[in-house]
C-alpha cells in the first residue's frame, strides 16, 4: 500500500512525496491505522525502522481534523524524549511533515534561554517535543499547561529508563487529562519496560518488529584486533581510503573524543567532536555541519548512539568497544538506515575482548574478523602522516636488528 492511498490530507501527502516517502515501513504500516483510530499503542522496533514518522504522520492528521483553537500555554500532543538532540531531530521531522498544514510544532529542551520558549508557549502549541527537565521547570512556573493533552508519546522509552527518567514519566501522567491516548515506543523490551508500559497504556495495540534480530540486516559488521595505542593509525587509514564517505566514530569518554579528534588534526584530517560536555549551541552546530556533509568525520560518545537520525552515514567505527552490549546495537544503527547499506567496523584491543564476546552473545551472531598479518599491521602504521614514514621504518628496522642480535647472543651462550 502506498501513502497516496491512505486516508490522510492532501497537505500531508504533498509533504510525504517531497520527502520521498512512497510506501510505509513495517512499523508505519502497522502503527498508523491504530493511532488514527485513537488506540493506545505499544511499539517495539529496532532503530532505523521509521518509528518517528510512524507516530508523526497520524498525529498531524488527527490534529488537522480537530479544533484549531488554543489557549495560553495549552498543548494538544506531548512527545517526551530523553535527550536534547532527539528533541531537535523529532521536531524537525514533525515540521517537515506538517509543512503545508497549520499544525504548530515546538521543541522544548534545556541548554538554551527559556524566554523565547515561554513566549511561544504563551500562544499555545499543537505538538510539543520535550525533555523532562525543562518541561517540568515550565510547568512549575505556570507557563506550560498539560491539562489539555490529547495524546502522550513516549519515544526511546528504554533510553529514558536508562537515564533515570522513570519517575518523570510517572509524574507527567498526573498532569494529563484522565482520558488521553498513549503511544509508547521503544527499541528494546524487558520486564522493567513492560511493567512501565502496561502501567500507563490501556488495552494497547502491541506491535513488535524483528524482535529476534536487534541489528539491522542492512549493516555489514567486522572487527579488527588492534592495540589501544595503534587505533588512531587504523582510523586514519580508513578515512583516507574512503575520503567521500561519512564516518561516525564512537569512543568511550569525552576526553577520548577530544584526543581522537586531535590525533586526526595532527594528520590534517578535519573532524567534528560531539559529547555531553559541549554547550547546547555547539552541539546543534556540530550536528548540522555533519548532517550537511561539510565535515565527514564525527567523533562522539554514546550521546549520539540512541535515536539520532543522521542521513547517509557510510561507516560506524567503534573506536572503543562499548561497555554495554546493547549500545553496540544502538551505535551501529546510525548506519544502514531505511533501505541504505552501511558498514560497522570495530577496533578491538586485547583488553576489550570480553566486551566483544558480550556483544556477540547479546546479538546472537559472530562478527567477522578482519585478519591483519604483521606486515599489513606495520604498513598501516607507516601509512600514517603523524610522523615521517622513514622515521617509522628506521624504528622498525632498529627493532628487528636488535631482536636478531639478541637471538645470536642467545645461541652463543
Amino acid at each position: 500500500m502506498k501513502f497516496e492511498q491512505y486516508r490522510i490530507s492532501e497537505e500531508l501527502k504533498r509533504s510525504l512525496e517531497e520527502l520521498g516517502f512512497k510506501r510505509p515501513t513495517d512499523i508505519q504500516y502497522k502503527a498508523i491505522p491504530s493511532i488514527l483510530k485513537g488506540d493506545d499503542v505499544l511499539a517495539i522496533a529496532q532503530t532505523g525502522t521509521g518509528k518517528t514518522a510512524a507516530f508523526a504522520i497520524p498525529i498531524i492528521q488527527l490534529l488537522q481534523q480537530r479544533s484549531r483553537s488554543r489557549t495560553k500555554g495549552e498543548v494538544k500532543c506531548l512527545v517526551m524524549v530523553p535527550t536534547r538532540e532527539l528533541a531537535v531531530q523529532i521536531s524537525d521531522v514533525f515540521k517537515h511533515l506538517a509543512k503545508y498544514t497549520k499544525v504548530d510544532i515546538m521543541g522544548l529542551y534545556g541548554g538554551v534561554e527559556q524566554e523565547a520558549q515561554i513566549k511561544k508557549l504563551d500562544k499555545g502549541v499543537d505538538i510539543l517535543i520535550a525533555t523532562p527537565g525543562r518541561m517540568f521547570d515550565l510547568v512549575s512556573q505556570g507557563h506550560l499547561d498539560l491539562g489539555h493533552v490529547q495524546t502522550l508519546i513516549l519515544d526511546e522509552a528504554d533510553h529514558m529508563l536508562d537515564l533515570g527518567f522513570i519517575r518523570d514519566i510517572r509524574d507527567v501522567i498526573k498532569h494529563l487529562p484522565r482520558n488521553h491516548q498513549t503511544l509508547f515506543f521503544s527499541a528494546t523490551i524487558d520486564e522493567e519496560i513492560k511493567d512501565l508500559a502496561y502501567s500507563i497504556v490501556r488495552n494497547p495495540i502491541r506491535i513488535q518488529i524483528s524482535p529476534d534480530d536487534p541489528v539491522s540486516k542492512n549493516v555489514n559488521h567486522s572487527v579488527a584486533f588492534v592495540s589501544m595505542d595503534d587505533k588512531r593509525f587504523f582510523l586514519e587509514r580508513l578515512v583516507r581510503e574512503f575520503p567521500e564517505n561519512k564516518v561516525l566514530v564512537f569512543v568511550r569518554t569525552k576526553v577520548r573524543a577530544e584526543r581522537v579528534a586531535l590525533a586526526m588534526e595532527r594528520v590534517s584530517i578535519k573532524s567534528l567532536v560531539m559529547h555531553g560536555g559541549k554547550e547546547q549551541a555547539d552541539r546543534l552546530s556540530v550536528m548540522n555541519e555533519f548532517r550537511k556533509g561539510d565535515v565527514r568525520i564525527l567523533v562522539t560518545t554514546d550521546v549520539n548512539a540512541r535515536g539520532i537520525d543522521i542521513p547517509n552515514v557510510d561507516y560506524v567505527v567503534n573506536y572503543d568497544m562499548p561497555e554495554e552490549p546493547e549500545n553496540y546495537v544502538h551505535r551501529v544503527g546510525r548506519t544502514g538506515r531505511g533501505v541504505q547499506k552501511g558498514q560497522a567496523v570495530s577496533f578491538c584491543a586485547p583488553e576489550e575482548k570480553p566486551l566483544l564476546d558480550a556483544i556477540q552473545q547479546y546479538t546472537g551472531r559472530e562478527i567477522q574478523v578482519m585478519t591483519i598479518n604483521k606486515s599489513d599491521y606495520q604498513e598501516t602504521i607507516r601509512f600514517s602522516e603523524e610522523v615521517p614514514n622513514d622515521n617509522w621504518q628506521l624504528l622498525i628496522d632498529e627493532h628487528e636488528k636488535a631482536m636478531k642480535g639478541a637471538k645470536r647472543k642467545k645461541k652463543k651462550k
